[in-house]
C-alpha cells in the first residue's frame, strides 16, 4: 500500500469522461490512498458523458489543499465547467504552491490553465487544446505523460496507466 495514508481529491462535474475519472479513483484506492470526490456542490450527482453517475464526497468551499496529496483533474467537458468556480481554481493554485500532486489529462489541463500553475511547465493535453495549453505559458510535448516537478499531464485514455503510475511516483516524493 505504497500510498497508505495518503488524501486526493479527484475534481468532478457534469460530462466528465468515464475512463478518465474512475481508472485514477480506483488505482489510487488500490495503492492505498484515499481517494475524494470534490465538485461544486457535496452530495450531488454528475454524470458523465455516457451518463454514468459520480457522487461527489465534498464541495470546493470546503476543500482545504493543507487536508490534500494532491488533485486530478479528469477529462471530458467537465474540466470547462470546473473552471467556472473560482473556490476549485483556489483549491487547485494552493495544491501547486504547496508542491503537490497536481494532475491533468485529456481537458483536465484547462483547469490547470485558469489556475495559472502551468507557466513555465512542460505538459500535454488532448491536442484539440494544445493552444491552450501553450497559451498558459505551458511548454507542450505530445507524449503519454509529462512530468515536471508536481505537474503530471497526459493527452487521453490510452495513457491512463502511465498517467497513474506518474500521479503515484509524484505523491511518494
Amino acid at each position: 500500500m505504497e500510498l497508505k495514508g495518503k488524501r486526493i481529491a479527484i475534481l468532478v462535474d457534469q460530462l466528465y469522461q468515464e475512463m478518465e475519472l474512475w481508472y485514477p479513483l480506483y488505482r489510487l484506492r488500490e495503492a492505498g490512498a484515499e481517494v475524494v470526490t470534490v465538485a461544486a456542490k457535496a452530495r450531488e450527482t454528475y454524470k458523465s458523458k455516457l451518463g454514468y453517475p459520480c457522487t461527489s464526497d465534498i464541495s470546493y468551499d470546503v476543500a482545504r489543499a493543507e487536508d490534500f496529496d494532491g488533485v486530478v483533474a479528469p477529462g471530458g467537458f467537465a474540466p470547462d465547467y470546473i473552471r467556472r468556480h473560482p473556490a476549485a481554481i483556489e483549491f487547485v493554485k494552493q495544491v501547486a504552491a504547496q508542491g503537490k500532486l497536481v494532475a491533468a489529462i485529456c481537458h483536465g489541463p484547462w483547469v490547470l490553465c485558469s489556475a495559472d500553475v502551468l507557466r513555465g511547465k512542460r505538459a500535454t493535453s488532448f491536442f484539440a487544446i494544445k493552444d491552450d495549453v501553450v497559451n498558459a505559458g505551458a511548454i507542450w510535448e505530445d507524449a503519454e505523460v509529462v512530468v515536471d516537478g508536481n505537474i503530471v499531464t497526459s493527452r487521453k485514455p490510452d495513457d491512463l496507466p502511465a498517467f497513474c503510475l506518474a500521479c503515484i511516483a509524484v505523491v511518494r516524493g
